[in-house]
């Protein structure tokens, strides 16, 4: 089982200082965050999401350029399985606030980060979580 899994945080959120509704605390992983359950998780996602899109970056690419940051990622290889797996375009500006768009999303990018399919309850659970706890 990946690290992501394990920790109920498939998008590898890292230690910081934003803390998350369903965030363990005190993490047993000092890099990265974990949470009580996937949804949870996947929750942490679409707000950190969503956090990028208020601080003005509009597109996929935009995204994930923060998301991924080339210093520790191959991101273009990421934003291509992403865009490749939801048939968004890179330069296509997202709605975080649009379950069609962002659940493929969110679901894409755990498949990249655990190198398995996401469970797709959890993240339409994770997905429900979101819009019923807004930050």
């Amino acid at each position: 089982m990946s690290r992501g899994l394990r920790n109920n945080n498939p998008g590898n959120i890292r230690q910081s200082g934003t803390r998350y509704l369903g965030e363990v605390r005190p993490s047993q992983d000092v890099a990265f965050k974990q949470f009580e359950t996937a949804a949870w998780g996947y929750r942490a996602m679409f707000v950190l999401l969503d956090s990028y899109r208020r601080k003005g970056y509009r597109t996929f690419r935009d995204m994930i350029l923060r998301y991924a940051p080339p210093v520790e990622n191959d991101t273009r290889a990421y934003m291509d399985f992403v865009c490749s797996h939801t048939g968004i375009e890179s330069d296509t500006p997202v709605d975080t606030h649009h379950a069609a768009t962002m659940i493929p999303i969110v679901a894409a990018m755990s498949r990249m980060e655990n190198g398995t399919e996401a469970n797709m309850s959890d993240v339409t659970e994770g997905w429900s979580l979101f819009m019923k706890h807004q930050p």
